[in-house]
C-alpha cells in the first residue's frame, strides 16, 4: 500500500551479510530450526520407557466384609508405584530411530540453508545486474531523446521526411518504457531479497557490490562429479533415512524377545479395611520390589506386516538413492557444461561490445571532421548501449550457471565466504 511504501526502507547489503540473514533470519531457515528441535524433542520421548516413573495416590476406601482390591490394588491410605524398562529391545531399537531421524532433519535442516542460500546469492546478483541494465537504459533513452530532437529540427526544416520524425519519437518512447519495466523488475528484486532476508514488510536488499564475481573452485568435470556425489545434502538425506528405517525394521523383529521391567510399590494400609480380620497378622507398611518379565508366546501378526511394509519402503529408498545419484552426477556435468557455453556468450558479448565502442569513437571522430552526423553517431551510441546490455545478461547467465555448479558440488556457502 501506499502507507506500506512510504516507510519502506531500501538496505544496501554486501553479498557476505545476505548469507548470514538467509542463515538466520529467513522463514525456511526458522522452520528448518524447528524441524531439528521437534526432532531432538522425539529422542527425548522415546528415551521416556527406560527413565524411572513414580505415581502417588490413595485407594482410601471403607470395607465391609473382606477387602476387596481397587483397580487391582489393596485399599489403602496411601500408595506409591514406580516403574522402568530394563531390556525392552522394540524401544530401544525405536530410540536408535528417532536418533538417526534426528540426524536426518539436520541434514535437511542444512539442505534448506544452502537452498535459500542459493535462492538468496541469485537474487542478489539479478538486483546488481537489473541496476546495471536500469543505468544503461536510462543512457540509451537519452541517447534516443537527443536523436528525436535532431530528426524533429530536420524535419521541420526540411532536411527529413515526416516519417522519420515519427520513427524517432516511437524508439525514444520504447526506451522510457524500456526504462520503467527494468526499474519495476530491479524493485521487484530487491524486494524479493529482502522478503527472503526476513526483513520488514515492504523493504527492499539493494547489492553493495554487485560487481563481485562468483569463483568456482572445481576445474574439470570429474573434479565436479565427484565433489557433487560427496557433499550432496540429498544423499545423505537419503542414507540417513535408510539407516532410520532399519531401526525400525529391527524394532518389528525384536517384538518376539522378552521385556523386563524393574517395579516397585509400597502401600499404607488402615486397619479400617478389616485386614485384621481375615489376615493372620496386620501390618500398615508394606512394599515390594522386583522385575516384572513378558515372554511373547505367540507374535503379533501386526508386528509381521508392519515388517513387511518397511521392508518395501526400505526397497524403495534404496532405489531412490541410486537414483539421486545418478541425478547428481548428471547434473554436475549439465552444470560444468553450461559454465562453459555462459563463457563463450560472455565472450561473444565483449568482442561485440568492443566493436560498437570503436564504431562510436570512429564517429565521433568523423563528426569532429565534419565527415558524419550527430544522428549517426548517437544511433552509434544507442547500439554501444545495447551491447552493453547483451553483456549484462551474459554476465548474469555466467553468474548464474557458477551458483548452480556450487549449490549442485555442495560448496555454495563456502564458496561465497571466500
Amino acid at each position: 500500500s501506499a502507507a506500506l511504501a512510504a516507510f519502506a526502507e531500501v538496505r544496501t547489503v554486501t553479498l557476505a551479510q545476505v548469507l548470514d540473514l538467509a542463515m538466520t533470519q529467513s522463514a525456511e531457515a526458522a522452520l528448518a530450526r524447528l524441524d531439528e528441535r521437534r526432532a531432538a524433542a522425539a529422542v527425548q520421548a522415546a528415551k521416556d520407557p527406560f527413565y524411572p516413573k513414580i505415581f502417588a495416590g490413595s485407594g482410601l476406601a471403607y470395607s465391609s466384609g473382606f477387602p476387596l482390591s481397587i483397580e487391582g490394588s489393596a485399599p489403602s491410605i496411601l500408595e506409591s508405584r514406580a516403574i522402568a524398562s530394563v531390556y525392552n529391545q522394540p524401544q530401544k531399537m525405536m530410540l536408535e530411530k528417532a536418533r538417526a531421524d534426528q540426524k536426518t532433519a539436520g541434514v535437511a535442516a542444512v539442505m534448506r540453508q544452502e537452498n535459500v542460500s542459493y535462492r538468496a546469492a541469485l537474487l542478489y546478483v539479478e538486483a546488481g545486474r537489473l541496476a546495471a541494465a536500469v543505468r544503461a537504459a536510462k543512457e540509451q533513452a537519452g541517447t534516443l531523446g537527443r536523436v528525436s530532437e535532431t530528426v524533429k529540427a530536420r524535419v521541420e526544416a526540411g532536411r527529413e521526411l515526416a516519417i522519420e520524425g515519427r520513427r524517432a519519437e516511437l524508439r525514444n518512447a520504447q526506451a522510457r518504457q524500456r526504462t520503467l519495466r527494468l526499474e519495476t523488475a530491479q524493485a521487484d528484486a530487491e524486494a524479493q531479497l529482502g522478503l527472503l532476508l526476513g526483513m520488514a514488510d515492504g523493504d527492499r536488499a539493494r547489492p553493495a557490490d554487485p560487481e563481485t564475481p562468483i569463483r568456482v573452485a572445481v576445474t574439470s568435470e570429474g573434479e565436479a562429479v565427484v565433489a557433487a556425489l560427496q557433499n550432496s545434502k540429498e544423499i545423505r538425506r537419503l542414507e540417513s533415512v535408510v539407516i532410520a528405517k532399519g531401526f525400525e525394521r529391527k524394532s518389528h523383529e525384536a517384538a518376539r524377545l522378552p521385556r523386563l521391567d524393574l517395579v516397585a510399590q509400597y502401600g499404607l494400609f488402615s486397619k479400617l479395611n478389616n485386614y485384621d480380620k481375615f489376615f493372620n497378622r496386620f501390618q500398615r507398611h508394606n512394599g515390594q520390589f522386583g522385575v516384572s518379565v513378558q515372554i511373547p508366546l505367540l507374535p503379533s501378526q501386526a508386528s509381521k506386516a508392519q515388517k513387511e511394509m518397511v521392508d518395501g519402503e526400505l526397497a524403495g529408498l534404496r532405489t531412490q538413492l541410486n537414483a539421486e545419484r545418478g541425478r547428481a552426477s548428471a547434473q554436475a556435468r549439465k552444470a560444468w557444461a553450461e559454465i562453459a557455453a555462459q563463457e563463450t556468450g560472455v565472450e561473444v558479448a565483449n568482442l561485440d561490445l568492443a566493436i560498437a565502442r570503436e564504431q562510436t569513437t570512429l564517429l565521433l571522430a568523423l563528426l569532429e571532421e565534419g565527415r558524419a552526423m550527430q544522428k549517426q553517431l548517437e544511433e552509434a551510441r544507442f547500439m554501444e548501449n545495447e551491447k552493453w546490455m547483451a553483456l549484462f545478461d551474459a554476465r548474469f547467465g555466467l553468474d548464474r550457471a557458477r551458483l548452480e555448479l556450487l549449490k549442485e558440488t555442495g560448496t555454495l556457502t563456502a564458496a561465497l565466504r571466500n
